[in-house]
């Protein structure tokens, strides 16, 4: 079972996550932020995670705090759920249409943990979200995954299209690179021998 369980309790947030790898896509998710709860329902969706998501936040002051702590949350559970890694296919990419928008998202699960972000979000804000988080999170995500992740935006204009395709993309890319490769079952994908 390629599950994982994180609890993390700071003066800021205090978040429950449970994330399954080998899912149907179903989820669970209250962040105390609407925006950032659609995009974890579709990112489930479109990795086939089973992922839910308990969140009590500062959101009084702002989301940050939250929108932060949610992606170092969700990116230590991919490091847990994933184990040795032994089988796993480590890479994967996806060039995601969301309308104009079009995001590619490319994926090393390499035990380093780096995020090269280069989208442009023409707004500051879609609904009471600041769209400058989604860049926060992603960083926190990588970092505690232990991936390198590239998101690069080809296309779009409307800010929420462009985030909800970097959601999709990562999910996709994530889905490909997590799958395991029933040739390699017991072997891990480093002339290392570790990721």
């Amino acid at each position: 079972m390629r599950t994982a369980q994180i609890n993390r309790a700071t003066a800021e947030t205090d978040i429950s996550l449970s994330l399954d790898l080998d899912g149907t896509g179903i989820s669970s998710i209250a962040t105390g932020c609407g925006f950032l709860d659609h995009m974890l329902t579709l990112f489930a969706r479109h990795g086939r995670f089973d992922l839910i998501v308990s969140c009590k936040g500062d959101t009084q002051v702002d989301y940050h705090h939250t929108v932060e702590d949610i992606g170092i949350c969700l990116g230590k559970a991919f490091r847990e759920a994933l184990g040795d890694k032994k089988g796993i296919l480590r890479y994967g990419d996806i060039a995601l249409p969301m309308d104009e928008a079009l995001i590619l998202s490319a994926v090393d699960i390499s035990g380093r943990g780096g995020c090269y972000y280069a989208l442009e979000i023409p707004t500051q804000k879609v609904g009471d979200y600041d769209t400058e988080l989604d860049q926060e999170f992603w960083i926190a995500f990588a970092q505690n995954a232990g991936m390198t992740l590239h998101l690069r935006q080809l296309a779009g204009r409307n800010s929420h299209h462009i985030l909800e395709g970097a959601f999709k993309s990562v999910a996709r890319s994530l889905k490909t690179a997590v799958a395991i490769d029933p040739a390699f079952a017991n072997e891990v994908p480093s002339t290392k021998g570790l990721l």
